[in-house]
């Protein structure tokens, strides 16, 4: 099991953190020390402020409870004025940025209404634009701004949670899993630009459908239970992720019955896209 002191003086933010898989992250950062957090929230077309805002306290209150101190903020990170005023939130009310979590993200329902047998000629072009706005734009806006801050440490933590390799390009008309395809492309070209900084960004899967709102907007009772992706959330935020840079992690194969280190091995894949013919300093992505 994971350390509960080894994110002793960390500070975190994690977007889309006030329920499902965002806040399952939460929870296992703040039992693992961690000393603040920020987590952020908005809500989809099909959600209210106000529940939004209920549903943020509600967090809070879990992580409070669990002693971490706690900044909850409405925020689209789909927006870049959003974005820009979540880490300056955070900033003002922590010591620094140690981790920036880039959770937050639309599933194809925002597009197809429901109707996923339908064509892209009938979805909602709203639906579309927002899907790829809060999946791909977001973890853009969130690092831009976050970036600054995070510089002026000696080592920091950007962990972007993908999905399932062969869902990003299984049959379906919404860019749900396009977005997360992008989102792998971009954590290599985040990595490599940042490879001499202490900074290091990989992704995260979860590993499959999970037993969250995320996918239909309600909780069936079917697919991989959320708090698997707690272990594995830990160890890339600690320092024992420190020579894994642009890789690509599936939190679902963690084994508890083997060291940490050999737990986080047999959950790296091979990062999706070959190789690059060209000098990398990613040394841990491909295998």
């Amino acid at each position: 099991m994971v350390g509960n002191s080894m994110l002793e003086n960390k500070y975190g933010l994690i977007t889309g953190a006030s329920r499902g898989l965002g806040l399952e992250m939460a929870v296992a950062l703040t039992e693992s020390g961690l000393s603040g957090i920020t987590i952020t929230a908005a809500p989809g077309s099909d959600e209210t402020t106000a529940e939004m805002k209920e549903e943020l306290e509600q967090a809070k209150m879990i992580l409070t409870k669990a002693g971490v101190e706690v900044n909850a903020i409405l925020s689209d990170v789909g927006v870049a004025k959003d974005c820009k005023r979540a880490i300056a939130s955070h900033v003002d009310t922590f010591p620094s940025l140690d981790i920036l979590i880039n959770n937050a993200g639309k599933a194809g329902r925002y597009a197809h209404l429901g109707e996923a047998d339908n064509d892209i000629s009938s979805h909602d072009l709203a639906g579309i634009s927002a899907i790829i706005a809060t999946n791909l734009s977001g973890p853009y806006f969130m690092l831009h701004h976050a970036l600054p801050h995070m510089r002026r440490l000696r080592r920091g933590r950007v962990i972007n949670v993908s999905k399932r390799t062969e869902s990003m390009h299984r049959k379906a008309w919404t860019p749900y899993g396009p977005t997360k395809a992008a989102l792998e492309a971009a954590t290599i070209a985040w990595a490599e630009s940042l490879a001499d900084t202490g900074i290091t960004v990989n992704t995260l899967s979860p590993g499959g459908a999970v037993n969250t709102k995320f996918g239909t907007g309600a909780i069936t009772g079917h697919g991989i239970d959320p708090k698997t992706i707690r272990p594995m959330t830990v160890w890339l935020a600690s320092s024992d992720s420190d020579e894994f840079n642009g890789c690509r992690f599936v939190a679902d194969r963690w084994d508890p019955s083997v060291t940490t280190t050999e737990a986080a091995l047999g959950c790296q894949e091979s990062q999706i896209f070959p190789e690059p013919e060209r000098d990398t300093p990613l040394k841990k992505a491909w295998f």
